[in-house]
């Protein structure tokens, strides 16, 4: 069974501590990098942690909680490697997989009820990437990350 190592800040907090519940109920091995209480705490700090744990191989894919999912989406994606979703459906979390091969899903606890979000994590573990013409395009964007680098940015900006 996956490895999957959880993090969250203090806003989500709550919702990463059922996700964690019901990954343990399931037979899910759980890394949890932590945020442990509701005190304010800085989201990128748990999204690098995340993003690392699965570039290193601890743990086959991440999940991180935010109040939106958009900052930790957005923080664990500069981690070369990693392909961060934000989901806020089972949808979304089926395609994040099925079609962009995504190894870190991102939920908002202030947007996503804990049974919607159960429901999107476990369809979301359920899915695999579907390759074909899809593998194509993450090669491509596997090969963004040699883009990181105040050098490349202005290059690109020319």
């Amino acid at each position: 069974m996956t490895v999957v190592a959880l993090g969250a800040d203090h806003a989500g907090f709550p919702l990463k501590e059922d996700l964690k519940g019901w990954l343990v109920a399931h037979g899910y091995d759980v890394v949890d990098l932590g945020t442990q209480s509701a005190e304010a705490v800085d989201y990128p700090d748990y999204a690098a942690a995340v993003g690392v744990a699965v570039t290193a191989g601890k743990a086959g894919r991440g999940v991180l909680v935010c109040g939106t999912g958009i900052g930790m989406a957005m923080a664990a994606n500069k981690v070369p490697g990693i392909r961060a979703a934000g989901c806020s459906d089972a949808f979304t979390a089926r395609m994040s997989r099925e079609h962009n091969d995504a190894n870190v899903l991102a939920l908002g606890a202030r947007i996503t009820g804990r049974e919607a979000a159960i429901e999107i994590l476990e369809t979301w573990l359920a899915a695999e990437f579907a390759g074909g013409r899809h593998a194509r395009r993450v090669q491509k964007i596997i090969d963004l990350d040699r883009l990181r680098g105040p050098e490349s940015a202005d290059a690109q900006a020319r």
